[in-house]
C-alpha cells in the first residue's frame, strides 16, 4: 500500500465501520440520505506535510474521511468547514486527489503537477498533418479523431509508446511536434459536492422540448424527482450511457424544479444535459467535456452551466473560446478548495462568468475557491435541492451558486443587466449577490436539521 493511501485507510478506520457507511452523513432525508462534499484540485505537496496540517482540524476524522475517499455520493459539507483554514482546505484537496488516483489506478495517472489524467492518453487540438506525421512516425498512435461540429475543434487523442507513462510522453511529443498544440486529458470534478449513482432513481424522463429559454448543463445525469416531472429535459451521455446523480440532479432542480415550495430559478426553460461521467468519478475527462459542450452549442442555449472544476486544458479553452464566439456563455462555479488552491478552470478562463457562492446572511463562503476574475455570487449555503427519486437535502458549495446565475442570465439577456440586479454582500463577492431570494430553505420543505 503506497503511503498516500495508508493515510486514506487511517482515516477511514478512524471515522466508520465500512467505507459505504464513511461516505453518507446523517440518516435519511426525503426518503434517501444525505450525502457530504468535495472537490478537487492539484498536488504539491508530500502525503506527511498534507497530513501534519490536519492535526489541529475543526473537522472530526470521520468528516475528514468523508470528504477525502473518493466517492458519488456528495452534496454537502460539515458545518465545521467553516471553521477551517485555507491551509487545511488545502490539505484535503491533496488528500482527496490522490486517493482518487490511487481508488483509479488502472485508468488514472497524474501529470507534472499531480493532476489526474487518463492513464496512457495525450490529446492534441487541431493538428497540422505534418506535426500529426511527426507525432506518429515517434511512436505515438492515434486512437481517436474527433471533429465537434460547428465549434471547429478538432480533437487527436494519442496513445503513447509502450510502457511510456504521460509524462514522459508529453515531453517525447513536444520534442518531436513542437507545433502540437498538445496536453494531457485531464479529468474535471463536481465543485462542490460529487456524484452520487442513483441505483434507486430513474433518469429524469425526456419530455417533448418546445418553444422557448434553452439551457444547458455539464454534470452527471440529472435524475427523476417530483419536482423535475413534465420538465422538458434531454440527457446524452459522454462516458457511456447517461446515469442519475445525486450532483446532476441538484444542479438541474435548482434549474427547473417545481413542487410546491421548492422552486427552480429557470421555472418552464428547457434543459439539455451533457452527462460526462456515466456514473463514474474517474471519468469527466477534458475531451468528453468538449465533445458535451459541443452538443450542447448544438441546441443553441443561451447559457451553459459548468459546476466542475480543474486544471487549465488547451482542449476546454479553445472550446469555451469557440462557445464564446458564437455568442454561448459558459457559467461556472470557483470550487471549494479555500483561497489557497490554484486558480480553477473553465471558470477562469476569459469571457466565462465565475460565481461563488454565499450563505443566508449575504457571506461569502469560507472554502469557496478562486479564480482568475470573479464576476458574481448566488445562494450556496442554507439551502436544499432535490435528490434522486424524491425528497430534498441541504447542500453546501459554488456548484449550487452557479444555476441561479445560469438562470438569471438566461431570464435577464445580458451581464449589464445582471449586474444592475446584484446585490451587495459580505467579502468577495464579485459585482455582487444574483438570486439572492431563489434560496429555498429547509424549513420551507418542511426539512428538520439535526
Amino acid at each position: 500500500m503506497s503511503k498516500h493511501l495508508l493515510v486514506i485507510a487511517l482515516l477511514l478506520c478512524a471515522a466508520a465501520p465500512s467505507v459505504a457507511t464513511a461516505q453518507l452523513l446523517g440518516g435519511p432525508v426525503g426518503g434517501a440520505t444525505q450525502p457530504v462534499a468535495g472537490a478537487i484540485g492539484q498536488i504539491g505537496n508530500t502525503v506527511d506535510q498534507t497530513a501534519s496540517r490536519m492535526t489541529d482540524s475543526p473537522l472530526s476524522r470521520r468528516d475528514q474521511a468523508r470528504m477525502v475517499a473518493p466517492s458519488l455520493d456528495r452534496v454537502t459539507t460539515p458545518l465545521a468547514i467553516t471553521q477551517t483554514t485555507a491551509d487545511q482546505l488545502a490539505a484535503l484537496r491533496l488528500m482527496r486527489l490522490q486517493a482518487l488516483i490511487d481508488a483509479n489506478r488502472a485508468t488514472l495517472e497524474r501529470d507534472t503537477d499531480g493532476q489526474p489524467v487518463r492513464r496512457g492518453e495525450l490529446i492534441a487540438v487541431n493538428p497540422e498533418p505534418d506535426a500529426l506525421a511527426a507525432a506518429v512516425k515517434a511512436g505515438f498512435h492515434i486512437i481517436a479523431d474527433e471533429q465537434t461540429g460547428e465549434l471547429g475543434v478538432r480533437i487527436v487523442t494519442f496513445t503513447p509508446p509502450k510502457g511510456m507513462n504521460v509524462r514522459a510522453a508529453m515531453k517525447m511529443l513536444r520534442k518531436a511536434a513542437p507545433t502540437l498544440e498538445a496536453d494531457y486529458n485531464h479529468i474535471y470534478e463536481p465543485a462542490g459536492g460529487a456524484l452520487l449513482p442513483a441505483a434507486s432513481a430513474a433518469l429524469a424522463a425526456a419530455a417533448p422540448i418546445r418553444p422557448g429559454t434553452r439551457i444547458a448543463m455539464i454534470d452527471g445525469g440529472v435524475a427523476s424527482h417530483p419536482s423535475l416531472a413534465g420538465t422538458a429535459i434531454e440527457q446524452r451521455g459522454f462516458a457511456g450511457d447517461p446515469q442519475p446523480t445525486g450532483h446532476g440532479t441538484a444542479v438541474g432542480s435548482l434549474l427547473l424544479g417545481d413542487d410546491g415550495p421548492f422552486r427552480g430559478a429557470a421555472r418552464g426553460a428547457q434543459l439539455f444535459v451533457g452527462d460526462v461521467y456515466g456514473g463514474n468519478p474517474a471519468a469527466g475527462s477534458a475531451a468528453s467535456i468538449v465533445r458535451a459542450l459541443a452538443w450542447a452549442a448544438s441546441k443553441r442555449p443561451t447559457v451553459i452551466n459548468v459546476s466542475l472544476i480543474g486544471p487549465d486544458n488547451r482542449a476546454l479553452s479553445r472550446t469555451v473560446a469557440a462557445l464564446r464566439a458564437r455568442g454561448i456563455t459558459v457559467v461556472a462555479a470557483v470550487g471549494n478548495d479555500g483561497p489557497a488552491a490554484p486558480p480553477q478552470f473553465p471558470a477562469s478562463y476569459p469571457g466565462v462568468i465565475a460565481v461563488t457562492g454565499v450563505d443566508a446572511a449575504d457571506q461569502a463562503l469560507r472554502e469557496a475557491g478562486r479564480a482568475t476574475h470573479l464576476d458574481f455570487a448566488a445562494p450556496g449555503a442554507d439551502l436544499v435541492a432535490a435528490l434522486p427519486g424524491k425528497g430534498y437535502t441541504p447542500v453546501r458549495g459554488t456548484s449550487f451558486a452557479a444555476p441561479f446565475v445560469a438562470a438569471r442570465l438566461a431570464a435577464t439577456g445580458s451581464l449589464a443587466q445582471l449586474a444592475a440586479e446584484a446585490m451587495p454582500g459580505k467579502g468577495k463577492v464579485g459585482r455582487g449577490i444574483v438570486c439572492r431570494t431563489c434560496r429555498i430553505t429547509p424549513k420551507m420543505v418542511g426539512l428538520k436539521l439535526k
